[in-house]
């Protein structure tokens, strides 16, 4: 196993991070995690080297981390760094930050999270758990023991991912979405080299858009890989091309099955920064943009379509109905589609036509949004 840096931490963490949000469930049924094979899982990644173990409240139908409280047992989870996260949307008053870790450390079976998270912050929620005073209490639970160090997982537009690390000096690390293809989306790579010049360890999150740049590869990506000299799986591709950045710190994954744990150990022992040649580099960017060709919709998310006056994620809708032309998952694309609120999908656009003043590529928003949420509604029978 190949090991990093980790912020201004004396820690080297393992260059692959073990996610337990798509462990193998029973009659893929989410909320029934097959526990026998996770657990088999589990322990060959960290007997092959893994040393950084991720969770969080709400995986598995909030069994992820009662799964990892006996599975860390018989010695396991004296070997790793444990990480936890906040669920920072179901905080309504600074006694829930108490309630949500002490009830987490109970389903760990532990007296400490080695590293915790504010999970999934974007501008609302970071607002609404700094005011009820987050950020003193994270170091009232680290002087006490039951932190080690505090850091963030994020998903919102650059601008507040940079101002939620200048925002505190005591951050040790964030977790960020990145992937070859989402150089500009979210924190993007600017966001992943700030972090880094302020001393941040960056653990990446989606290495492979929820295994989508490992399956179902478009055919002028896949003529890509083929004409490299050195043939590699789209995953190992996507993996390496994470692991030559410096800024990286770890990359986490979320394995189903024993063989996608056997791959991407096998990646990690080959990675490192400076391990991708120029050509290969040239080649990854090629097949970012053949991904991005594929788009329906020519929306780069500048937000000058926002604020929509009925409330409309008009990028975020945008964003789902192109994906789904992507990766041709429109089943995927109408599960994430349910994730936006309902006050804030396509049907919520009463035609005002504000944003068509604003939308620098012309595109017919209010039309493509009866379109997209009619594609997007559609049932299975």
């Amino acid at each position: 196993m190949e090991y990093r840096t980790f912020g201004g931490l004396d820690w080297k963490p393992s260059a692959l991070g073990f996610g337990a949000m798509r462990l193998p469930v029973v009659d893929k049924d989410p909320g029934r995690i097959d526990e026998a094979e996770a657990t088999r899982m589990v322990r060959h990644a960290i007997d092959a080297g893994v040393n950084y173990v991720d969770t969080a409240y709400p995986y598995h139908r909030g069994n992820s981390e009662s799964f990892l409280g006996r599975a860390l047992k018989d010695g396991y989870r004296q070997r790793v760094r444990l990480a936890t996260k906040l669920p920072c949307w179901l905080v309504e008053k600074p006694e829930d930050f108490d309630r949500y870790l002490n009830e987490q450390l109970g389903r760990l079976q532990t007296d400490h999270a080695d590293l915790y998270l504010l999970h999934s912050l974007d501008a609302k929620s970071w607002a609404k758990v700094r005011d009820h005073g987050v950020l003193p209490w994270a170091e009232r639970a680290i002087a006490d023991g039951r932190i080690g160090h505090l850091g963030f997982s994020f998903h919102d537009r650059y601008e507040v991912f940079r101002e939620i690390v200048d925002a505190y000096d005591g951050w040790t690390f964030c977790q960020i979405q990145y992937n070859y293809l989402d150089v500009e989306l979210q924190a993007g790579t600017k966001g992943l080299q700030y972090a880094a010049s302020k001393g941040l360890a960056v653990v990446v999150m989606e290495p492979l858009r929820g295994g989508a740049l490992a399956r179902n590869i478009p055919p002028g990506v896949q003529a890509l890989f083929d004409s490299a000299p050195r043939r590699r799986t789209a995953a190992d591709w996507a993996l390496r091309w994470l692991w030559n950045q410096p800024e990286v710190s770890l990359v986490l994954s979320g394995m189903s099955t024993m063989e996608q744990l056997e791959q991407n150990l096998e990646s990690a022992n080959r990675s490192g920064v400076g391990t991708m040649s120029d050509e290969e580099l040239s080649l990854m960017a090629r097949a970012r943009e053949a991904y991005l060709a594929l788009m329906a919709v020519p929306c780069t998310s500048c937000q000058y379509c926002q604020p929509c006056p009925s409330g409309v994620d008009i990028p975020g809708v945008l964003a789902v109905y192109n994906e789904s032309k992507m990766f041709g998952d429109p089943e995927r694309a109408r599960m994430s589609y349910g994730w936006i609120g309902a006050k804030a999908r396509g049907d919520a656009c009463v035609e005002c036509n504000e944003c068509l003043e604003k939308c620098p590529q012309g595109i017919e928003i209010p039309e493509w949004m009866k379109r997209i949420h009619e594609f997007l509604q559609e049932r299975k029978s």
